[in-house]
Formats: C-alpha cells, structure tokens, sequence
C-alpha cells in the first residue's frame, strides 16, 4: 500500500518500509497560490478588439482643473498688463486723432473767414467766388486730415504689435519692399497726386478761372487732387491730369487787361483821334455794368506802328477777372459808331490800290482788214475753188 500526499506523489512505500526521496523542483509562492486555486476559467468571448475606454474619476478632475487654475495665476498679471498697455495706446491714439483732426478743421475755417475779409479789397481778386474758396478749403481739409490719421493710426498699430513682441523688422521691410514696388508701377498716379495736391496748397487755379494749362485751356469747373476738369470754348471738357501740367497761365487772378488796336488813315487827325476815343472811355466808365468790370481808366496809350497809308492806336483798359473780352468787344462797338459819326475812317491795314479804267477804243469793234476781201489779191486767188476737168470729146 502505497502513501500519499495531498498532491498525489507517493512518499512511503510499505514494502520497503523506508521513505522515498523525491526531487521537487522550486515554485514561487504565487504560482503555488495558483494551483491551488484550481484551472483559471476560460476567458469569454468578446466583441471587442480595441482598447477599454478610460472613464476619467473626480480625482483626475480635480487635478485638471487645479492645473489651469495654477497656470492662469501664473499668467493672469501678464495678461492683464498687456491688455492694459493696448487699451491705454487706442486711447490715446484715438484722442489725438480726434484732436488734430478738429485743429486742421479751425485752422481751415480760419483761412476761409480770412478769405471772406479781403473780398473788395486788392486781394480780392484772388480769391473770386465762394464755391472756389469752398472747394479748396474741403480739398486742403480732407488731404491734412487723412495724412494726420494715417500717421497716427499706423503708429498705434506699430506699438500695439510691438506689445505682443512681436518682430517688426521683417514686416517693415516687406512694407518697404512693397512700396518701393507700388512706387515704380504707380509712379504716375502718385504724381498726379502730388502735382494735385501742392496746386490746392498754393492755389494756383480755382473753381470758375480760365485758364490756360498748355494741353487745354478753358474755365476750370472741377479741382481734384489727380484730375482737373475745364470745360473749352467751344463747350467740351477737358479732363487734364495734373502730373501731365507743366506750366499753367490763370487770366482770373488779380486783374485782367483788355486791349484794342484801332487802325485809321495815315492822313487822320491824331488830336481828332485822341478825342473821339477819350469820349468813348469817359462814357463807357459812367455806364453799369462796365463801370464795375473796369477797375481803371481806360487809356489810350499812343501809336503802336505808323505805315505809309495808315496807323494804329493802342487803347488799354484794367478791368475784372475773366472779363476783359466782353470790354474789349464793347470797346470795339462804341470807338466804330463814334468814329461813323465823326467822318473818321477805320481801315484794316494797307488799302488796296484802285484801278483806274481806261476809256474805250473806238476802233475796237471795227473788224482789221483782211486780204480775202479783194478777189484780185492772191490770198482769194488761193482760197478760189479749183475747176473740175472737162470731160473727152467735148470742145472746150
């Protein structure tokens, strides 16, 4: 009989009467624990190959939410100094643009009000209507105002990128890159614009002047800072970029000067000549509307050339801005019908030379003679029919 141990192996065999020595090899302690809890049961099947999702518990959580918590504390004066600094450079960039803005307007206001003053005075001419001083107050109002906002607005947004440190360097270059490139493909309309905007400045031309622009002349009815429109004698309109001004004449400021060349007989009394247009100059100023439009007297200022068959006399008057063709045409109407009544004859340079007719020839209806007219002369000898022959057998 044979005994044994819980395990199953024989320790003592009865007929030998002596244990057995048996060799077991080591376990560890959780492999014994193992076995003794019997066969592992078999896993159940599962639908699933990925791995479990995670539910995150209260403690992670918590973790979380203290993290944040420490990393906003950390930055929150950082923050906030930074959000102060931008707010406090939009302030005041948005007040001194308010403020410059309203001295650009007082200043414009004060020019116009001194313009109104010096109206009917010297200086009055140089500034005719109110639509002129109007448009170019808002024209020389608005350039100032957007320079003064631009400058100040990019320089707030310069500092506020700085604030958030960021790197300007690369951008300001790129800026100068591109405007360098902008400069070079639109060199013409940045000078239109400067050409526009230094001849408001300088009030060159305004609204209603006439003006002569070398390209175009006519009277100016728009003043922009690239374009100026003039509308021509004829009623067109001329629209004439500024760059493209190299000289302008304005016959509207100041005053204008009216001319008239009167040409008469070389054999015409001068002092005769002299009276009848001084009394024409004296009745003309005395007259509305052409005692306001001459702002002097109308003088007769001599001989400009003297021919053999005739002179002329130059009479010149000052009269008012853009007014001085309708004084020199009334001028002409009144010296003609003054001269008409004092037997003064206006001529037009040379006089042409009459001819003279010759008296008539008495012979010249008379036929000449002719030679045919005698039938003995040769020439009707030679010009008489020739006889036909007679014919054979007839006596002659």
């Amino acid at each position: 009989m044979w005994w044994f141990c819980p395990d199953g192996i024989p320790l003592l065999s009865p007929a030998a009467g002596r244990p057995l020595r048996l060799e077991v090899p080591a376990v560890s302690l959780p492999v014994l624990s193992a076995l003794a809890a019997g066969p592992a049961p078999s896993p159940s099947p599962s639908t699933s190959t990925g791995p479990l999702p995670v539910t995150p518990t209260l403690q992670d959580a918590q973790e979380s939410a203290t993290h944040a918590a420490s990393w906003v504390e950390e930055n929150w004066s950082t923050w906030l100094a930074i959000g102060l600094r931008v707010l406090l450079i939009l302030v005041i960039a948005a007040a001194l643009r308010v403020f410059v803005r309203r001295a650009i307007t007082k200043l414009i206001d004060r020019m116009s009000r001194t313009a109104e003053a010096v109206d009917g005075t010297a200086l009055g001419g140089l500034l005719v209507n109110a639509e002129r001083r109007r448009q170019r107050s808002q024209a020389i109002g608005s350039v100032l105002r957007s320079v003064a906002s631009f400058l100040i607005m990019g320089t707030a947004a310069l500092m506020i990128l700085g604030t958030f440190e960021i790197n300007l360097a690369p951008l300001l270059a790129s800026a100068g890159v591109a405007g360098v490139a902008i400069g070079f493909g639109a060199r013409n309309l940045v000078t239109d614009f400067l050409s526009g905007v230094f001849m408001i400045l300088e009030d060159q031309y305004g609204v209603g002047d006439t003006i002569d622009a070398g390209v175009a002349s006519g009277e100016v009815i728009e003043v922009g800072l690239r374009v100026t429109k003039l509308r021509g004698d004829n009623g067109a309109i001329w629209y004439v970029r500024n760059g493209e001004v190299k000289r302008i004449g304005n016959l509207s400021q100041g005053w204008a000067t009216a001319g008239v060349d009167v040409t008469v007989r070389a054999s015409e009394d001068l002092d005769r000549v002299r009276s009848v247009i001084a009394d024409v100059a004296e009745t003309i100023s005395k007259e509305e509307p052409w005692n306001e439009r001459l702002w002097g007297p109308v003088e007769i200022l001599g001989l400009d050339s003297v021919l053999l068959d005739s002179m002329v006399v130059h009479v010149s008057a000052k009269t008012m801005p853009g007014k001085a063709v309708s004084v020199e045409r009334e001028l002409r109407w009144r010296i003609k019908r003054a001269f008409d009544a004092a037997d003064i004859r206006i001529v037009d340079g040379p006089a042409a030379p009459v001819e003279e007719e010759e008296p008539l020839d008495p012979t010249a209806a008379v036929a000449a003679p002719s030679a045919l007219n005698n039938p003995a002369s040769p020439q009707s000898a030679a010009t008489a029919p020739i006889p036909s022959p007679a014919p054979s057998g007839v006596p002659k």
